[in-house]
């Protein structure tokens, strides 16, 4: 055998468990497989299972799992702290992996095993978990776009309401009565976000020099930084660009041409947040935002792709800032700008 593979399909109650084995031509068999509990003791029992059908230690062995939720994290954890090595991929990465398998049918039992096929036959990238200070930033940050949500909800509601053929000041009073309760929370839930990044020091000067950029505000680069775990895992631009689904697709075959755009296959929060920056950049002038939208809207005319390149151009630049501990400067935005380009076109 060439390497052990533990594929983990993880619900809420329990976890889905196969474990396969991949030989030198390329033959993928099942070992064993059960399910246990989504708790602590049932992550010991796992543990316990794989070391009495583990045997051979010096094959490799790896294990998959899909990013469901938020209930995949306790488990990757403990394995992670165990010494596996653990990896964890996007729902649709797999998803599209079991279909080009020829997988038709669908349960936690066949799930678990295309997953345990895929970490077999593939070299996954490892997991590494979040640290503590921006675990809690995330859920700051995802909690208070949560509010911002159901404000504009009710907002929309309330509107609705108010213009009806028939008014019900009943309604209208609970609706306002939700919106000042909203509105109150949203100040609070900013004001704990505002502390989160002033209680870390080295964050703080960080951020504070990022939010030299005009129209870039605290909760903006909170938020990017709480969904990438402090960019810790991305070693350039490019990456970061594919995790946050800014990476574009082509559609092309033979004489036929599609349309390019960008895939969205990432994190939305990062998306959903940059939306009004890029708009604000934009109305503001800054440079090299300002640029990128006219040369991009001269090309095609659709606004809303400009401005959705503007929101790229501002992520690669937080990451640059964030990485290189420095704050924003237009002159050297540009330079440095153009002696990437530079460089990508001589190579």
């Amino acid at each position: 055998m060439m390497k052990y593979s533990l594929g983990l399909d993880v619900s809420n109650k329990d976890i889905h468990c196969c474990i396969s084995a991949i030989d030198i031509y390329q033959n993928v068999t099942v070992k064993a497989s059960r399910k246990i509990l989504n708790t602590q003791k049932g992550f010991r029992d796992l543990d316990d299972w794989i070391k009495r059908n583990h045997k051979q230690t010096t094959i490799p062995f790896v294990i998959c799992m899909e990013a469901t939720g938020v209930y995949y994290e306790n488990c990757a954890m403990y394995l992670h702290k165990a010494g596996y090595n653990v990896s964890v991929i996007l729902p649709n990465k797999a998803k599209k992996y079991l279909q080009a398998s020829g997988q038709k049918s669908k349960n936690d039992k066949i799930d678990a095993k295309g997953l345990a096929q895929m970490g077999a036959e593939k070299s996954l990238r490892l997991w590494e978990p979040m640290g503590e200070y921006f675990y809690q930033l995330r859920e700051l940050t995802r909690h208070d776009q949560s509010l911002q949500e159901m404000k504009t909800v009710i907002s929309n509601r309330l509107h609705a309401t108010e213009r009806g053929m028939y008014v019900n000041q009943d309604v209208v009073k609970q609706l306002r009565s939700q919106l000042r309760l909203l509105e109150k929370q949203l100040e609070a839930s900013g004001k704990l976000i505002d502390m989160h990044i002033t209680a870390n020091d080295e964050v703080c000067v960080k951020v504070t020099k990022i939010c030299t950029i005009k129209g870039l505000g605290i909760k903006t680069v909170a938020t990017l930084t709480a969904e990438t775990n402090g960019f810790l895992l991305f070693d350039n631009a490019r990456q970061l660009a594919s995790f946050a689904g800014y990476d574009t697709v082509e559609n092309q075959s033979g004489r036929q041409i599609g349309k390019t755009r960008i895939s969205k296959k990432g994190n939305s929060h990062i998306r959903r947040i940059l939306h009004m920056p890029a708009l604000s950049v934009v109305r503001h002038n800054v440079q090299p935002f300002m640029g990128l939208y006219d040369r991009t809207l001269a090309k095609h005319g659709i606004k809303m792709k400009s401005y959705v390149a503007v929101q790229k151009k501002l992520l690669t630049i937080v990451f640059a800032l964030w990485k290189r501990n420095e704050a924003f400067d237009e002159t050297y935005i540009k330079k440095y700008t153009e002696e990437k380009e530079s460089a990508l076109q001589l190579g």
